[in-house]
């Protein structure tokens, strides 16, 4: 089985290098598209491959991916962002599901995807044919058919410094113009409102999405963001009813229990709100559904909340032991850090993880 590995790629002369070193001997081939840089990108890449080719930006990501994957001469085509690495220890585990591919004559094969602190899966490797076509102008896909893998052969994003202001946005309103957006698409034009900060527009996007057909992961993420929106326009009476109508596409996700316990704190319902906390505890990484799994929301931040409910509510040795249970996750957390002082010289209350922080999880790349 022959790969390829395909990029597409703009001014990444700061981290384009540290990718293709990570990348080095994974591929039989090395295909890099550039969009139109204006650094030393070009010129980075003909240090690592000669098929380095140009193609001009038309606002769509998708027709960038299918322009590297049409120059390929591979069997199957793997693509990497610039600002992504392949961990040292991942690259024998890329070898065996080249392996495994062969074996199991398999068409595309769903990997880890890590973000910050989001695991989630995304098509990594996909056979060359026209049957497998990216699509969506943002937040490009190729929706799974055929034989479909899934391994634990893990990319790290690690992101870049390079300023992208509201280009999604852009792209998306303009998109919109033309034609209706399907599920998919809508609730990642909502999210990028959200990112924004319009938050009514964003309401109204996700709010017309969970109304429509779409899949069941991508609705109760969108009933996150929906609630988000709400919270930050003060609504916590919609914002709560937005989380709670997620338990209509599915099964209890750690993300959706710790944030409705996170307004029950809010609102000083203190009981409540330890209760959710112990519902998120309870629920299992859902990534290889299509999950944007934040693992922190189903350990340390319920832990934490838990930590300065229990107190609240008068609990204090329920109160230390949840804290120890949080110290053993996350020994140098600055919330840990604040509570173990705490509780050595009893000053002040138990710290708890601030809201922005739980709400600005939500990350911008991904499937």
């Amino acid at each position: 089985m022959k790969l390829s590995l395909c990029m597409i790629v703009k001014n990444e002369e700061s981290v384009l290098a540290r990718c293709l070193e990570s990348a080095k001997g994974v591929a039989d081939e090395l295909v890099i598209v550039d969009t139109g840089s204006t650094d030393k990108t070009p010129d980075i890449a003909r240090a690592y491959t000669n098929h380095v080719f140009s193609f001009a930006w038309r606002d769509d990501f998708a027709a960038a991916r299918n322009a590297s994957f049409e120059k390929a001469s591979g069997d199957h085509c793997m693509w990497l962002d610039a600002d992504d690495v392949i961990p040292a220890d991942m690259v024998p585990a890329l070898h065996a599901l080249r392996q495994r591919m062969e074996r199991e004559n398999a068409d595309m094969v769903l990997t880890k995807y890590v973000s910050g602190g989001c695991v989630y899966y995304r098509e990594r490797i996909i056979r060359r044919s026209t049957q497998f076509r990216w699509q969506g102008r943002v937040h490009e896909c190729i929706a799974p058919h055929g034989k479909v893998l899934r391994d634990d052969f893990t990319v790290r994003h690690l992101g870049s410094d390079k300023p992208r202001g509201a280009r999604n946005l852009r792209i998306y309103q303009a998109w919109r113009a033309e034609e209706t957006l399907s599920g998919r698409d809508a609730f990642y034009y909502g999210r990028e409102l959200f990112y924004n900060r319009l938050y009514t527009e964003a309401a109204a996007v996700l709010e017309e999405m969970l109304a429509g057909d779409g899949w069941y992961v991508n609705k109760i993420e969108a009933c996150k963001v929906l609630s988000a929106c709400y919270a930050a326009k003060g609504d916590h009476a919609r914002a709560l009813d937005a989380l709670l109508h997620a338990f209509r596409y599915g099964a209890a996700r750690g993300g959706i229990c710790h944030a409705v316990g996170r307004l029950f704190q809010a609102a000083g319902n203190y009981r409540n709100a330890a209760w959710w906390y112990e519902r998120a505890l309870a629920c299992p990484d859902r990534s290889r559904e299509g999950d944007f799994d934040l693992p922190e929301e189903r350990t340390l931040h319920p832990l934490l909340g838990l930590t300065y409910c229990m107190y609240a509510l008068g609990d204090k040795a329920a109160a230390r032991i949840f804290h120890e249970r949080a110290a053993a996750l996350a020994p140098d957390h600055p919330s840990v850090r604040h509570n173990a002082a705490f509780f050595a010289d009893g000053n002040g209350s138990p710290d708890e993880v601030t809201r922005c922080r739980a709400q600005g999880a939500h990350k911008r790349r991904t499937f």
